[in-house]
């Protein structure tokens, strides 16, 4: 709807030139805008160091960063579009930096042999497959198994037996290890809780609130 007399037209951000830099908001922008429109270079470049300034109280964290100051110096060329003549402290970036690619991390590709294990237990099986067999490797294997049986209980609620957990490091080291004879877990007490700690919270809360339903209902009765 076109604006008359009578109406105002909205400014929605919708229509305008989409933003470089979003975190520094649309107002650096037209600061920056403004500053290619100096004709006088010492002028030009004595605004772009205050721009610069006003950039870094809006963006305290990229202080965090090692180079932080040539990073807001580049920010400012890209919110100018690299269409900006100025004396900058730092090297001047193009386009073309921009479009470079990010190198690749390396992923593992291997299949995680246990889901419900993860992947940081198949790597802590093979530290302990590498460890020379003794006192030391077997108190490595049983806290392993510990945990691994913890890990189990949480997604399945029924009790399992030490030989089930033996059997699967057995089988994910793929033989390289076998579990002493006469090796034992610690008994696990009534009170433990494997839950998944979402389903933990939500039992306290549902409890909270059954607890408080009846001592609502018992003080509403109590005068009968």
């Amino acid at each position: 709807m076109e604006a008359n007399e009578h109406t105002i037209k909205l400014d929605y951000n919708t229509e305008r030139v989409r933003l470089r830099m979003p975190e520094y908001g649309r107002n650096v922008l037209r600061m920056v805008e403004m500053v290619k429109h100096i004709e006088d270079r010492d002028k030009r470049t004595a605004q772009a160091r205050a721009i610069v300034k006003v950039m870094e109280r809006l963006n305290p964290s990229v202080k965090a960063d090692e180079h932080w100051e040539q990073k807001l110096w580049d920010h400012l060329y890209i919110m100018a579009g690299f269409d900006l003549d100025v004396d900058s402290p730092y090297p001047v970036p193009t386009p073309e930096q921009l479009e470079v690619k990010p190198m690749p991390i390396p992923l593992k590709k291997r299949p995680i042999k246990a889901y419900h294990y993860g992947r940081n237990i198949e790597s802590i099986i093979d530290l302990i497959a590498s460890e020379p067999e003794g006192d030391r490797k077997t108190a490595m294997l049983r806290q392993l198994a510990t945990y691994m049986r913890q890990q189990y209980l949480i997604w399945n609620k029924d009790s399992v037996a030490d030989e089930t957990i033996f059997q699967d490091i057995e089988r994910m080291s793929e033989g390289r290890i076998k579990v002493p004879e006469g090796l034992t877990l610690s008994r696990i007490s009534s009170d433990q809780n494997f839950s998944r700690p979402a389903l933990i919270n939500f039992d306290m809360q549902r409890r909270q609130g059954g607890n408080q339903r009846r001592g609502n209902f018992q003080r509403k009765n109590k005068g009968r």
